[in-house]
């Protein structure tokens, strides 16, 4: 699975949409999307995208509080 896809999965999972995702992550949709689908961010911007999904991000994955990984 690719980080484009986890990413999606984890937003599916915590409950918001990919346009409240680049919101929470102060980025427009479009740059989110953009982002997303070249998958060019950054370990420092996954670790704020985990954060506004209230996950942590651990390399290549998201972890939930409740034991779940994505």
């Amino acid at each position: 699975m690719g980080m484009e896809q986890r990413i999606k999965a984890a937003a599916a999972y915590a409950g918001i949409s990919q346009a409240e995702l680049a919101r929470r992550i102060e980025m427009t949709p479009s740059n989110f999307n953009q982002k997303l689908k070249r998958e060019t961010f950054t370990e420092p911007e996954l670790r704020v995208i985990a954060a506004a999904l209230d996950a942590e991000f651990v390399p290549f994955s998201f972890a939930f509080k409740d034991g779940t990984k994505i």
